[in-house]
């Protein structure tokens, strides 16, 4: 066992490691536990949000595992925040950077306790991220498990139900007391957010990308087989142990690859381009948008699923989650089988024996027959967006938008002029210096794009935003406009009437302005004063990269 506890060992072998031991027996180590493996299990548990208020009872199955496999599980806590609580208002503002902060607490607590190996168990949408960077980051044999998705509210209802109630009763078509029938019952209990929005989207990347255990990104939260899975991961952390197989022998530029095609034939959220950049980051693999883009060109989007859908993960589950579909991706030469995944087997051999979809059913399409024959995630370039921005385009909403500018300096103004009937047919919302410096934090604009779809205007109103877009928004939006407002990026000079052109064919989003006109503005441009001089927010917009580049926090060190 001693070449298994090449971490644990320096904090507790030898006589002069007596005050660590007698630390650890309080806690409730004994002889044959200092012998042991010691595997950390990160959990996100909290009573802040339902995404994450069963996952203590999920952290105790991990330890368990762990310990029947012949380690020492040690369970600790990160923090969680709950963007479904916090959306619209200015503590959205610390959504992104909790991902840099649950990422930063994993490395700190794994480095200083010297864990041989980790599970993470993350439910909410940036602990799936955040813990993926802090895995990748300390590059010890890992299991990442997802706390699991919630089952649905009455009449088929979940969150986003409640957001675009907001906008149908600001448009007269419910009342005070529909809202609160929708408000009562859309959430029935524990999990995360139902539809493929982000954190369904984050853990099927996650278990595409091989770093999680087959069938885990596809169980209800409250079901005997998460409670399996979380056992199973602990003892799987021991078998890479005895294989020294860690993140960096799985998190392969191809690994990447596979769970971006995932991704896009699911039709999951925008946020999966900025986390996957930086998770690539963090593991030193070279992802850019670009990669997207390559991919998406091939890729089709199969998956009839909330929030441009009809269908929530409760019911992709049902018939067999994502393993037939990647399997349909792996048959279709669309996902490298080579690679390495945490069961020690190759994705190819993990899926060889997984059954199809049964017959009838129609979440997912077939190839002949998908809903969007390339990717619904569009990088767009233009004069707008010199360094990229994001689009989710599923088809639905048309492919090109061409109107007056309605700029506005922040998503309060911005949501409360739609709601007011300010915002009308063939508008382009502009909501900017809300990037990740410039808002800082990078805020998702749900609340607006929520409220335009409640109005009826999702078809008719577009919105683009140096900010982004949760998982559960849809319409014509593009978010991630790079640069941001407050780095002088052009969206910063966009005036009330300019006319906008959006172009998902040809992967363009221009200002129809003459090149001397953009260039006299921006000239004539004065950069705000920062909103946080101090503190969290403060840190994070001093260090933090462009979301081109993921929004991380150390590439510049």
């Amino acid at each position: 066992m001693k070449d298994k506890r090449k971490h644990s060992a320096r904090v507790v072998d030898g006589v002069e490691k007596a005050p660590a031991r007698a630390m650890l027996r309080a806690v409730g180590f004994s002889d044959e536990d200092f012998a042991r493996p010691q595997v950390g299990i990160a959990s996100t548990w909290s009573e802040v949000t339902p995404c994450n208020m069963h996952i203590n009872e999920l952290a105790e199955e991990a330890s368990a595992g762990a310990g029947a496999a012949g380690g020492k599980g040690v369970i600790f806590n990160t923090i969680t925040i709950s963007d479904g609580i916090a959306n619209g208002t200015e503590g959205m503002k610390y959504s992104l950077v909790s991902r840099e902060v649950i990422a930063d607490s994993i490395e700190a607590v794994a480095g200083c306790q010297g864990f041989d190996g980790l599970v993470a168990i993350g439910g909410c949408d940036k602990n799936m991220p955040g813990c993926m960077i802090g895995l990748a980051r300390l590059n010890r044999p890992s299991v990442f498990v997802y706390g699991g998705t919630i089952q649905p509210g009455a009449n088929h209802t979940d969150i986003i139900s409640v957001f675009e109630a907001v906008g149908q009763h600001a448009r007269g078509d419910l009342s005070l007391i529909d809202v609160k029938q929708i408000e009562e019952t859309a959430i029935p209990g524990p999990g995360s957010c139902g539809g493929m929005y982000t954190a369904n989207t984050m853990a099927s990347a996650i278990e595409a990308l091989g770093m999680s255990l087959p069938g885990s990104s596809a169980q209800e939260a409250v079901s005997q087989s998460k409670a399996e899975d979380c056992r199973r991961a602990g003892a799987a952390v021991l078998d890479l142990l005895e294989r020294d197989l860690k993140p960096s022998d799985i998190m392969t530029r191809a690994a990447f690859e596979n769970a971006i095609a995932t991704v896009i034939a699911l039709g999951g959220s925008t946020n999966a381009v900025l986390h996957l950049l930086a998770m690539a980051h963090a593991i030193d693999v070279d992802l850019g948008l670009e990669d997207f883009e390559r991919i998406g060109a091939r890729v089709p989007v199969l998956a009839d699923l909330r929030p441009s859908g009809r269908y929530m993960m409760s019911e992709l589950i049902a018939i067999g989650g994502i393993q037939p579909l990647m399997k349909m991706l792996l048959q279709q030469g669309l996902l490298h089988g080579d690679c390495m995944t945490v069961t020690g087997r190759t994705l190819a051999e993990n899926l060889a024996d997984v059954a199809p979809y049964p017959q009838g059913q129609d979440i997912i399409r077939g190839f002949d027959a998908p809903i969007k024959r390339d990717s619904h995630l569009m990088i767009l370039r233009g004069n707008l967006a010199p360094d990229g921005s994001v689009a989710k385009i599923t088809g639905k909403e048309g492919l090109r938008f061409k109107g007056p500018a309605r700029v506005f300096h922040s998503e309060e103004e911005a949501l409360q002029a739609i709601l007011d009937g300010g915002v009308v047919k063939g508008d382009v919302v502009v909501i900017r210096y809300e990037g990740p410096r410039g808002g800082p934090g990078m805020r998702e604009m749900l609340s607006p794009t929520s409220a335009l779809m409640g109005k009826g205007l999702g078809a008719d109103v577009a919105l683009i935003t140096d900010g982004r877009f949760s998982g559960g928004s849809h319409g014509f939006v593009v978010g991630h406009i790079a640069p941001e407002a407050s780095e002088g990026g052009p969206i910063a000079i966009v005036e009330n009437g300019d006319e906008i052109e959006i172009d998902a064919e040809t992967s363009c989003i221009n200002l129809n302005l003459g090149a001397a006109e953009i260039q006299a503005r921006l000239a004539a441009w004065q950069p705000p004063p920062p909103r946080y001089t101090r503190g969290l927010l403060a840190k994070f917009a001093h260090t933090v990269a462009s979301a081109s580049e993921g929004a991380v926090t150390d590439k510049y060190l």
